[in-house]
């Protein structure tokens, strides 16, 4: 199937034949053994995604059902819960867990910047914490948290570490069986995700990993608020796809099989350096045009950029304009709104579909009477990822 356009929000990310062609094979009934067969395969293929011998989970919905599993499975009614926040997605599983009338603290950024790890080792010696949310990458911002520093700091402290991989997982390290720091317990509990981002199918899974000790917290609620969210009535179906609890989403559990084909067949070492240096890379090409990425170089995602505008550029114009030439990204979130865009390199994206980007950002620019020079720019990318692939 043919991209009309080319797609570079922070998700949906640009779909791939194999996936399409996955997509719209025929549709079978949930208990059919041959998509029992592809739904095992693709369960198991999760599960070396994230490294883990332990329980995986997936099912249809979207990222925020993810957020609402990770936490009502973890964290009870009056349980303390710290949000790490470096942006909008952070703030999420605030009302999130209020919901559930879990009591939450967060420690919030600036918009662009980092959570000092110091101030949530302070914070985790006030009191008694179930869990710590960690926002891995930030859609709002292009803010990419410090596991390294962040896990060690949460588990010495006897809390559950609960990493948001929403614009993250299948372009950065999310080794559950990876021991942080000194501790060789120390490890992430629960990794959540969606299947629209760099993952590259459309919208419509929920993606979520237990560790053991995370499920036995789950154990130790006993009954939770929730039916669909209650990872103890999936746990049959990830165990045996053949039996019932919900309907699967048939022609979406194809895709995302064909995909995990693609992102292990790459490797997640070979992954993550791409997607390192086409953030990189991005960055470099449009700072020459002027324009300011929010996030300093150090602190930056490598799967999206929220970029600044140079004076006197107007948001819906530029967008617009670059929609009018087959390219499409996002506006900015909150306070950034008409100030800000943001553009996704994640996925299946390419180095090519990339540069056309980047062209195209040139001549939008200059419709608005902004001096660029787009060979510049295009040497910049061109620069940069030559660099990053010696490297």
């Amino acid at each position: 199937m043919e991209n009309r356009e080319l797609l570079l929000v922070p998700g949906p990310t640009p779909v791939v034949d194999e996936i399409y062609d996955a997509l719209a094979s025929e549709t079978r009934g949930h208990t059919d053994p041959r998509f029992v067969a592809i739904f095992k395969n693709a369960i198991e293929q999760t599960k070396k995604l994230f490294n883990t011998k332990s329980e995986v989970y997936v099912v249809a919905g979207s990222g925020t059902l993810a957020m609402e599993m990770a936490i009502v499975n973890t964290v009870g009614k009056g349980e303390c819960l710290l949000v790490i926040s470096h942006g909008y997605f952070g703030d999420r599983f605030t009302p999130l867990a209020n919901a559930f009338g879990i009591e939450v603290e967060v420690l919030q950024s600036a918009w662009g910047e980092r959570v000092d790890p110091q101030l949530v080792e302070e914070i985790l010696k006030t009191k008694t914490f179930k869990a710590v949310t960690i926002t891995h990458a930030d859609t709002s911002t292009g803010v990419m948290s410090d596991l390294e520093a962040l896990v060690p700091i949460i588990k010495e402290a006897g809390a559950l570490v609960i990493v948001d991989g929403v614009v993250a997982t299948a372009a950065l390290e999310e080794d559950m069986s990876k021991a942080y720091g000194d501790n060789e317990a120390y490890k992430i509990d629960v990794v959540l995700t969606g299947s629209q981002k760099a993952i590259g199918i459309p919208p419509g899974l929920a993606i979520i990993t237990f560790s053991e000790q995370a499920l036995a917290a789950r154990e130790a609620l006993g009954t939770i608020p929730a039916y669909y969210a209650d990872i103890n009535c999936w746990r049959g179906v990830m165990d045996n796809p053949a039996t019932y609890f919900a309907t699967p989403p048939v022609n979406l559990i194809y895709a995302y099989d064909a995909a995990l084909k693609i992102v292990l067949a790459e490797g997640m070492e070979a992954r993550e350096a791409r997607h390192i240096a086409f953030g990189k890379a991005v960055r470099a090409a449009l700072r020459s045009y002027g324009m300011t990425p929010l996030a300093d170089e150090s602190v930056a995602a490598p799967t999206l950029s929220c970029i600044l505008y140079p004076e006197g550029i107007e948001d819906g114009a530029f967008r617009a304009s670059l929609a009018k030439r087959g390219i499409i990204v996002a506006g900015s979130l909150a306070h950034l709104a008409g100030k800000a865009f943001r553009i996704g390199h994640m996925g299946n994206t390419t180095a090519s579909m990339l540069e056309q980007a980047i062209v195209a950002i040139g001549e939008a620019l200059q419709e608005q009477n902004h001096t660029v020079h787009v060979d510049q720019a295009l040497q910049a990318f061109q620069e940069q990822m030559k660099q990053l692939v010696k490297a």
